[in-house]
């Protein structure tokens, strides 16, 4: 079957053959011949070949395909003719009848190209011309598009690529035509860069020889003239002249001749497109050999100006065949052409020899002929894979390749050259276009060669095109340079720094005519940079870390912060485009935080399922172990099968490329980059320098920056400075100072001149020539070099200076190549000269410029009498005449760019240029360190004025990512910042309190920074510090605008019902302060508006406060409290220093506030419970600063109170704290008295609920006497014990000094006995190391007129020893007195009960009664039974002067219509400027309907515990002593024989339960006595001994006895008589049960005669019969039980009776004269009086005893004149000592100690007797003090003037007359 594929060749050939047959019929009217006709007789030797053959591919593709060129070459064809050929030709192509693995395909290929590209025909109307030029880019780009396209060679691409350019810029074709050449060029474009990567870099010598054909040309004009065999000097000549007939090879014409019958040609030459004549305004100079890349080789240091085209090669200048070998390396005919620019010449031949110096690191350095090469590029072609190319007429076809690329590339950097005046706008967009397609396609960095033109003409004019004013120019420019930057910035230090600059220009300009667009478009182009990941970590280590670069980071941060700022207040999109490039970098941050937090977190479960494996922690700190050396990644194509070639055409040369890869990858195009290793900044120590090191580096480049400016200004100055600092060596080192004076572009070139040639230091000249490398370089081109470094200055000798050091090194370096150095100086002289008279305008003005003649001339025989090398000197001419050697800051314009220009790429050639890639997320700390400010602020700005709800969303996304940033790095200032700045926003702060629910619930803005402020505070509260008081004000103000939710503003309460009270206080209408008729004038007086406003919030207002009640609900304030467990202690103790801070005063707070603020805080501690030993001391130096200073009681004080106990009773059941908290109970005791006794029910209440929830917590005798104290101090009005008055000025008073206040409570005289307490030293253990009060030191005691008892005592009590028992087992009290002499305030009633009901659940509680506590519960107990005497009544003779009205506390003080200074508003809303809250039920009236009865019940109540207590003490005791002989060391021995009993629990009991039998209400008196007598009776106290028994009468009985002749109830008489009787029966029982054992007391005659001296007055106490009836039968059972046991008798006496017998009578004889009659009728013995005076009664203690109460009775001088009280006190520590000598003697030399007291007694009122006693004044425990004058007390008149007892004074007088002094020991008072 024969191939298809022959059909459609021969249908292809009928219908051409046809064409021309009717052409040539329609021309002459005669049939051709085909036999002459050239064209028809091949197509017909066609017919004949394909009739003979079955497979097309039988035959090769030239032999069907040559008759169809030529009909295209033919210039006899007409245009339609030539088209059908030219849509054969395509259709071939595209059925693929082209077999690309032919042997003889690419010649085939080759000739197609070649007759397309210089197609003939016959033009008949532009129309169908037209036609026939889109037929030929068809073909073109079919055949570049095929897979056979690979067989083109590269000049036959050029050729292609030529073509379209030639039909896409000749104007006079139809727009239509040049589009499509343009998608043409867009396809071609896009195939070649796409297959970038299937190349290689050819060895150099290669590349020249193949680089001579390729020259394309903007209008088809090809330079033939290049060509020609150059001179020695292998330099193309300077100026070139280039023939309008050249033509592209010398073998076919180049242009498209349409040779119409007429001749008329259809392009003209001349007019299409003419190529660029160089001129010197364009041309651009590139000098030093540092100009190349550093990577790159320049062959050699001779070649000082690379032809941009083929920078990197030395090549011969020979054609493909030759092969000259040279021996060095040869400067090349390297084409020094390339649009619109010139070469140098090359140096002159005595410098050809010098080897190469620079080793080339990157491309193949085989210098071998062109022969070798092709043979090397057959075996391993640039990566395409055809091998088979064809051996034609010698030459061989290569497939194309690099060297067509570059060229193209060369071509399209040209096209946008702007100062070209051939390239119009449509030609410099094209070029764009095409550029950005190639950018787009390919990899460049990888290829040396296309880089370097990239870092030269790409960017110099991309840069140039930015000031254009065509908009579409400039816009394409920006977008290719991004392209560039994106891909190549590392190769391409410099050129983005300038590129950043002139885009800041643009975005800063004031033009007026800078169009908007453009200012946009830069930005744009910004946030696109920004975008690129790690490009702006990038810039700040590359620029910012950069000693001589500008801050590009920091400047632009700070440009674009302050370009979101509207000037105008309007928002433009300049300004959110500023604002989103700043936003970029915190999206950037803020992700690989969250990545960090993320992989830490992935970390950890993996660190936790594999520990073996360590890696974990070093991938976490390069967070994506990035490849840093991703420099030169290839465009990473996959390698893919081989497939067969398709046969359609396909869509697009990306697509082409793709399929064309064909597995090539495997020759690793990457190579060039895997070799070059990463290179490193010399400033950083590693590639990934840390922040440390970059701040030394920014530092040290801040003193860099001031010693420029300083040396530019005077140079000296400047280098002192920077030795100051250290940045140059001291003594000063030439070298250093050169090198530096060589690095820095900052510093002014004409300053360098100056400083360098001054004559001090000729040294210096030296070292800085010695910094140039002249090496290998002609003379004027090393003074190039070195006159660009400074600014020659004007004088001759200086230049002579300078000029002369200049010669000398360059002669030495490049081996003294003229005769004499002076001969160098001459010639450099010259060449400044010259440089002079061809370019300085002034002389050219004057002079004709010198031609090269004259040059020559002026120099001959200047060397050394000889001449110079003349055509060196031609080349010097030249070299200067078309570049001039530009001085430092002296041109302007072109010039000068062009200068800046060189010295940019000299830096970027040079260590400098080095740019650090960075993995992504390398350096955000240093970069939000920096961003921060100017992000807020602009994040700020744009949040107030936006009204869009879009980009306040923005914004609120910003303060977002900057929170969770800032939390990520711990930045607190940054995230307190940022809180502060949203607390503006939220309106709270501003608004007055009145109007804020409506304006915060109808701003919808303010609402949502609220949501934000709250959520950032919730989720990153760790970092906030300052920001605290921010937030706390806020809620203040939400507090205060009610607007909170209900649980933030109610609070525990122990007092209300339901257990909570609300902060907020609501109005009580009689406050308002304005009358009911008052109010309704004013409303008839306002105005309807006003009116309207009255009536009640409008609906509107109403919905905002609802919206603004929802968003706060939202927002979850409370949250703050609850999650603050979770808070680092830190910002913790912040967010409590906020609260602390709000206190009253008159400007700010009031005390809702800081009782609000308060509570938040309590809440907080509560929830941080676990922790609170860290944050108790602030909490408590605050609960002590409002309750201890507080002078009057108020709300706050009483939230505080309340607070306080709160925390205890939460607090109490940590081990860790609990006896921190209970100290700080103290804090109530220290309380101004009058202040704690308005809060007293609610302490009662909170210490019931304290002692019932954590009774058993407490386990120290010091805390439970805090506690007792309490309760004694609120239920009974007893005032605090003076050791916590004292302790307070020493431990709280912040100031140091010492209000009047405090110092009254404390004065050491003052201290008042009748607290009863031993002072700090006995009693507030837990201080008295530290705190003694000045009273305890012995100067004081010596000075103050007290007595010391014994200094020995004194020593050893003032360091008494923790806990020991007898610190609080023995208060000093009159222990002959029933009551303790406490002088009880005022309490309240309430408390009273509570107290007591607290009480008895600890008594109750045998578990709760414990060694520490029973004897202060004892204590405790008989202060509330003195405070319910008589129903209280002592509170309520106070109470008429004293109303207790805690409603006050409760009420709003006036605002006194205080306003705030700002604005004016006043501060609170009016209507409730005076609004109380509702006053707490308690007032008097109501209270005292139920008093008695409540009084009743507690003396009741009171008594029970007390009979309770006495009944249980002794099996309490006994099980506590056995308990302790279980635990060895114990601290303190518990004893329990009857004598501790007695003195610690029955003798105060009994004392209390005597007490209340002087109770004026009789039910409580009878139910005291019989528990009383049930008391005494009990059989535990049978154990007692007649020690004990005596101290019972003395303690309790006697008092009692005398107690009961007092009035006490006027008006119950019967009731007293019957209890004064019950009282006397009870005497005699007990005396006659212990009758024995009192007998054995030497006392025993003083005991009876004091009974006896009761009975006497019992007989005459009462009105009734009653008392006369029973007091003689009661004396009459005694005395005959005495009588009968035998204690009147006595056998020495005369009579058979003893003394007692005698004086038993007297004494009776007084009242009862007739009872010895009827008893004993027979003894009577007269007249035996004996002196009282003589009857001293022996002192026998036992040793080791303490002394009976009759161990030294002083006697009564008078009735009218008490004695003077001396007390024997005995140290506290010694209990069981011997008794020391009293020091107050029998005979009663205590009344004349002699000092008087410090100050005079005040009197105090005693509230039952009109008798006025001096006020009993404190007293240290073991000092003494003389009272001031004598006690004066009523005594009625006695029939006997002695009294032995000390009761009897008791008896004698109507108040207990000594309340207080207690002693330490058991050690009883003496009177």
């Amino acid at each position: 079957m024969v191939d298809k594929n022959i059909y459609i060749v021969q249908g292809e050939i009928s219908t051409v053959v046809g064409a021309i047959k009717r052409n040539s019929r329609w021309n002459t009217h005669t049939p051709l011949d085909e036999e002459q006709d050239p064209l028809l007789n091949s197509f017909g030797n066609l017919k004949d070949i394909l009739n003979t053959i079955k497979e097309l591919s039988d035959v090769e593709p030239n032999i069907f395909l040559r008759p169809f060129l030529e009909v295209v070459r033919s210039e006899d064809t007409t245009g339609p003719i030539t088209g059908l050929a030219l849509t054969s030709v395509n259709k071939f192509l595209s059925h693929g009848l082209i077999d690309a693995s032919h042997e003889a395909a690419a010649e085939a290929i080759e000739n197609m190209a070649d007759a397309v590209t210089h197609a003939r025909f016959v033009g008949t109307d532009p129309a169908s011309d037209e036609v026939v030029l889109m037929k030929i880019l068809q073909v073109l780009r079919t055949l570049l598009l095929t897979p056979v396209g690979a067989h083109l060679t590269n000049e036959s691409v050029c050729e292609i690529m030529q073509s379209c350019f030639r039909i896409c810029f000749e104007m006079r074709l139809s727009e239509l035509l040049r589009k499509t050449a343009e998608h043409t060029l867009v396809d071609m474009v896009q195939l070649l860069f796409s297959r970038l990567p299937q190349f290689k870099e050819e060895a150099k010598s290669y590349v020249g020889a193949n680089m001579k054909k390729l020259k394309m040309r903007a209008g088809g004009m090809s330079e033939s003239s290049k060509w020609k065999k150059q001179k020695r000097s292998p330099r193309p000549p300077r100026h070139m002249v280039r023939s309008s007939s050249g033509q592209m090879e010398p073998s076919q014409p180049s242009t498209l001749n349409n040779n119409l019958s007429g001749g008329v040609p259809f392009m003209e030459e001349g007019l299409s497109n003419p190529s660029l004549p160089v001129s010197d305004s364009s041309a651009s100079s590139i000098c030093s050999p540092t100009a190349t890349d550093s990577g790159l080789d320049t062959c050699s240091k001779t070649t000082s100006r690379e032809d941009l085209s083929d920078l990197d090669q030395c090549s011969s200048a020979s054609t493909a065949g030759a092969a000259i070998a040279l021996t060095g390396t040869e400067s090349g005919s390297t084409d020094a052409q390339f649009e619109g620019q010139q070469a140098e010449p090359a140096p002159s031949a005595s410098v050809e020899s010098i080897p190469e110096v620079l080793e080339d690191k990157d491309s193949i350095t085989e210098q071998s002929d062109s022969a070798s090469v092709h043979d090397m590029d057959y075996v391993n072609p640039r990566g395409v894979r055809f091998t088979q190319s064809t051996q034609r007429d010698g030459a061989s076809l290569i497939p194309y390749g690099l060297p067509c690329l570059r060229e193209l590339f060369r071509f399209l950097i040209s096209l946008t050259n702007p100062h070209d005046r051939h390239n119009t706008d449509a030609m410099m967009h094209m070029g764009l276009q095409l550029l950005t397609v190639a950018l787009e396609s390919a990899h460049i960095p990888n290829y040396q060669s296309l880089l370097v033109l990239v870092k030269d003409e790409l960017c110099r004019h991309l840069f140039q095109l930015l000031s254009v004013d065509r908009m579409n120019l400039y816009a394409s420019s920006i977008r290719v340079c991004f392209l560039l930057f994106e891909s190549m910035r590392v190769h391409l230090k410099f050129q983005l720094e300038m590129y950043l600059k002139k885009l800041i220009d643009i975005i800063t300009s004031e033009n007026i005519k800078m169009p908007y667009e453009m200012k946009e478009v830069a930005l744009e182009a910004l946030v696109q940079l920004w975008r690129i990941p790690s490009f702006v970590t990038e810039l700040y280590i590359n620029y910012d870390c950069d000693f001589y670069c500008s801050n590009l980071f920091e400047d632009l941060t700070k440009l674009l912060s302050k370009n979101a700022f509207p000037v105008s207040g309007q928002l433009y999109t300049t300004h959110l485009l500023s604002l989103e490039a700043l936003l970029t970098v915190i999206d950037s941050i803020e992700a690989h935080c969250q990545a960090r937090v993320l992989s830490s977190i992935a970390q950890q479960d993996q660190a936790e399922t594999a520990l073996a494996d360590g890696e974990g922690a070093a991938k976490a700190e390069t967070d994506s172990a990035a490849d840093v050396s991703r420099l030169g990644s290839t465009n990473g194509l996959s390698p893919s099968q081989p497939e067969k070639a398709p046969v359609y055409p396909p869509t697009s040369g990306h697509l082409m490329a793709e399929k064309m890869r064909l597995g090539r990858q495997d020759q690793g195009d990457g190579d060039l980059s895997e070799k070059r290793s990463l290179k490193k900044p010399q400033r950083f120590l590693s590639c990934l320098p840390d922040s440390h090191e970059l701040m030394e580096i920014r530092t040290k480049k801040k003193l860099l920056i001031t010693g420029t400016e300083q040396f530019n200004q005077k140079p000296k100055k400047g280098i002192q400075f920077l030795q100051e600092k250290g940045l140059l060596s001291s003594p000063i080192d030439n070298n250093q100072v050169a090198q530096w004076l060589r690095e820095n572009p900052r510093l002014d070139k004409k300053m360098i001149g100056e400083y360098v040639s001054d004559r001090k230091n000729p040294e210096l000249l030296d070292s800085f020539v010695n910094t140039f490398t002249f090496q290998g370089l002609r003379i004027d081109e090393a003074l190039r070099l070195y006159l660009e470094a400074f600014r020659l200055p004007g004088e001759a000798p200086v230049i002579q200076r300078l000029l002369e050091t200049f010669t000398d090194n360059w002669h030495k370096v490049n081996g003294f190549p003229f005769m004499s150095n002076d001969a160098g100086f001459a010639l450099a002289y010259a060449v400044i000269m010259l440089n002079t008279d061809q370019h300085n305008h002034n002389v050219r003005k004057q002079n004709i410029p010198m031609t090269v003649e004259q040059f020559k001339k002026n120099l001959k025989g200047v060397n050394g009498n000889k001449d110079f090398d003349q055509d060196m000197l031609e080349d010097i001419y030249n070299a200067i005449k078309n570049e001039e050697i530009v001085m430092p800051d002296e041109q302007t314009g072109l010039v000068k760019e062009n200068y800046v220009w060189s010295v940019l790429l000299h830096r970027g050639a040079s260590s400098e240029g080095v740019f650090l890639h960075l993995p992504p997320g390398s350096y955000d700390n240093d970069l939000f360190t920096m961003t921060w400010g100017p992000t807020i602020a602009a994040l700020s700005y744009v949040f107030d004025k936006s009204l869009d709800d879009v980009i306040i969303q923005k914004a609120i996304t910003g303060f977002r990512k900057c929170a969770m940033i800032a939390a990520h790095y711990g930045f607190n200032d940054v995230f307190d910042n940022l809180i502060i700045s949203l607390c503006k926003f939220t309106t709270l702060s501003s608004e007055s309190v009145e109007n804020l629910p409506t304006v915060f619930g109808s701003n919808s803005k303010a609402q949502t920074a609220a949501k934000t402020v709250f959520d950032l505070a919730h989720r990153h509260g760790n970092i906030l510090r300052e920001g605290w008081k921010n937030i706390v004000d806020s809620l203040l103000q939400l507090f205060r605008a009610e607007l909170l939710p209900k649980a933030m503003v109610e609070v525990e309460d122990f007092v209300e019902p339901n257990g909570k009270i609300s902060l907020q206080r609501e109005e009580t209408p009689s406050n308002r302060g304005e009358s009911a008729v008052l109010s309704v004038f004013n409303w008839l007086t306002l105005s309807g508006a006003e009116q309207s406003g009255l009536r009640g919030p409008s609906t509107e207002n109403q919905e905002a406060k609802q919206a603004a009640v929802h968003c706060i609900k939202q927002c979850d304030p409370e949250k703050l409290i609850t999650e603050s467990k979770f808070l680092k202690l830190e910002s913790l103790q912040e967010l409590m220093k906020a609260l602390i801070s709000v206190t009253p005063d008159e400007e700010t707070y009031d005390e809702e506030d800081a009782a609000f603020c308060l509570e938040m805080l309590l809440r907080i501690v509560l929830e941080n419970r676990d922790r609170v030993s860290c944050v108790w001391q602030t909490v408590r130096d605050h609960l002590c600063q409002l309750c201890v200073h507080a002078n009057e009681s108020c709300f706050l004080v009483e939230r505080a109170v309340v607070g306080l106990l709160r925390l205890a009773i939460r607090l109490l059941r940590r081990e860790d704290i609990s006896s921190q908290v209970l100290l700080s109970l103290r804090l109530l005791l220290m309380m101004k008295p009058h202040v704690l006794s308005r809060v007293s029910r609610e302490v009662a209440y909170g210490l019931h609920e304290l002692l019932k929830t954590n009774a058993a917590n407490i386990h120290c005798t010091d805390d439970w006497y805090t506690l007792f104290s309490l309760l004694e101090c609120i239920g009974a009005g007893v005032k605090p014990p003076v050791a916590f008055q004292l302790t307070s000025a020493t431990a709280d008073n912040d100031t140091g000094a010492q209000s009047d206040s405090e110092l009254s409570s404390h004065h050491p005289s003052e201290v008042s006995l009748d607290r009863g307490y031993t002072s700090d030293s006995e009693v507030y253990t837990e201080h008295s190391k530290t705190r003694i009060p000045r009273s305890a030191t012995d100067v004081d005691v010596a000075s103050s007129g007290w007595l010391v008892v014994g200094k020995d005592d004194f020593e050893i009590s003032k360091t008494p020893t923790v806990g020991s028992k007898a610190q609080l087992n023995h208060p000093l009290v009159n222990q002959y007195s029933l009551t303790l002499g406490q002088d009880l305030g005022q309490h309240d009633t309430k408390s009273l009960i509570k107290c007591v009901e607290t009480l008895s659940f600890i008594v109750r509680d045998a578990a709760h009664v414990t060694p520490d506590n029973f004897e202060l519960c004892v204590r405790a107990i008989r202060v509330f039974v003195e405070a319910s005497l008589n129903g209280g009544y002592r509170n309520h003779d106070k109470k008429k002067s004293h109303k207790y009205d805690t409603s006050k506390s409760r009420m709003r003080k006036k605002a006194g219509g205080r306003e705030k200074d700002s604005g004016g508003s006043v501060r609170r809303s009016s209507s409730r400027t005076f609004s109380q809250r509702p006053s707490r039920s308690y007032s008097d009236d109501e209270e005292d309907e139920g008093v008695p009865a409540s009084y009743h019940t507690v003396s009741l109540q009171l008594l029970d515990l007390m009979h309770t207590l006495h009944t249980r003490a002794a099996s309490i005791y006994n099980s506590w002593a056995e308990e302790q002989c279980h635990l060895e060391a114990s601290s303190r021995k518990i004893e329990a024989d009857s004598q501790t009993l007695w003195t610690s629990c029955w003798c105060p009991l009994l004392q209390g339960i005597a007490w209340l039998c002087c109770d004026a209400r009789r039910p409580v008196r009878m139910q005291a006595l019989t528990y009383l007598q049930r008391a005494l009776l009990v059989h535990d106290l049978q154990t007692l001994d007649a020690i004990e028994w005596e101290s019972c009468f003395n303690k309790v009985l006697f008092p009692l006895l005398t107690k009961l002749l007092d009035n006490i109830s006027p008006a119950d008489v019967g009731g007293m008589e019957e209890t004064r009787m019950r009282a006397c029966t009870l005497l005699s029982k007990v005396f006659l049960q212990h009758l024995s054992p009192l007998l054995s007391l030497p006392t025993f005659a003083a005991l009876w005669l004091t009974i006896l001296d009761f009975m006497d007055k019992y007989m005459h106490a009462g009105s009734s019969d009653l008392l006369l009836e029973a007091i003689p039968e009661s004396l009459k059972n005694m005395l005959l039980v005495m009588d009968t046991a035998g204690i009147f008798h006595s056998a020495d006496s005369r009579t058979g009776y003893s003394d007692l017998w005698e004086i038993t009578w007297e004494r009776i004889v007084c009242f009862l004269p007739l009872l010895r009659e009827e008893l004993f009728k027979q003894t009577i013995i007269p007249d035996a009086v004996p002196n009282p005076q003589a009857e001293s009664v022996q002192l026998t203690t036992p040793a080791g005893r303490p002394p009976s109460p009759q161990a030294s009775p002083p006697p009564m001088q008078t009735p009218a004149q008490a004695p003077v009280n001396s007390t024997v006190a005995q140290s506290s520590s010694r209990p069981a000592s011997p008794l020391e000598p009293p020091p107050a003697s029998a005979n009663g030399s205590g009344r004349s100690s002699p000092a008087p007291p410090l100050i005079p007694p005040m009197p105090v009122p005693l509230t039952t007797s009109p008798v006025q006693g001096p006020s009993p004044l404190g007293q240290s425990p073991l000092i003494l003090q003389p009272l001031a004058s004598p006690l004066q007390v009523g005594v009625p008149p006695m029939s006997l003037p002695i009294i032995l007892n000390p009761a009897l004074i008791e008896a004698t007088s109507p108040v207990p007359l000594l309340p207080a002094p207690r002693s330490t020991t058991p050690s009883d008072e003496v009177q």
